[in-house]
């Protein structure tokens, strides 16, 4: 059973949370800090005429695998920290921050709309067919770039990823054992 790490949010620290959305096509891990791309939520192409896009930055409760030599272990946001990171993100007015593939800033792409969803049925996403759970945080961008407007359409970009500064919350040996009740229980009312 592999270890899952909570990434919270220290508004003590320099930078917290999410300081650039990364539109991207191919995994990228960094150090000291979380790209998630390799776990990306299919971005839509809403409306070709304004160059709009829409997907998911974020989805609270998901574990997401990670590898850091040899060990093996997941990451996830609480809502908490997802709703915090969106605020954040606006807050410290970082809707220009985007990068493709985690490379580089690009001019011309910036953070259109921002939300958390509130109801996956009612949702403007369920508009767009993209399945949003409870407490995800939703994102447009215009994409004003010529040449990374063409790598959209062309699909070389196929969905949004974060880079952010987070702290970690290791689990506790309880909190295995919890895990693992939790599963057995599960196996014994089968």
């Amino acid at each position: 059973m592999l270890d899952t790490i909570e990434l919270l949010i220290d508004e003590e620290n320099d930078k917290p949370g999410v300081f650039a959305i990364s539109l991207v096509d191919a995994p990228a891990i960094e150090s000291n800090f979380v790209a998630l791309n390799k776990h990306r939520v299919e971005m839509k192409i809403v409306d070709e005429e304004k160059r709009m896009v829409v997907g998911l930055a974020l989805i609270p409760d998901k574990k997401i695998f990670r590898k850091n030599g040899d060990y093996e272990y997941n990451i996830m946001f609480s809502k908490d920290t997802v709703r915090k990171a969106s605020e954040l993100y606006l807050s410290n007015l970082r809707s220009n921050n985007t990068t493709v593939d985690h490379q580089m800033l690009v001019d011309g792409v910036y953070l259109s709309e921002s939300w958390i969803v509130e109801d996956s049925a009612k949702d403007k996403t369920a508009l767009y067919g993209i399945e949003a759970p409870i407490g995800s945080w939703a994102i447009s961008m215009k994409v004003h770039n010529n040449e990374v407007w063409e790598d959209v359409k062309g699909g070389k970009y196929l969905g949004f990823s974060i880079e952010g500064i987070f702290d970690e919350k290791l689990p506790s040996k309880m909190d295995k054992y919890e895990e693992a009740w939790k599963k057995i229980q599960e196996i014994l009312q089968d």
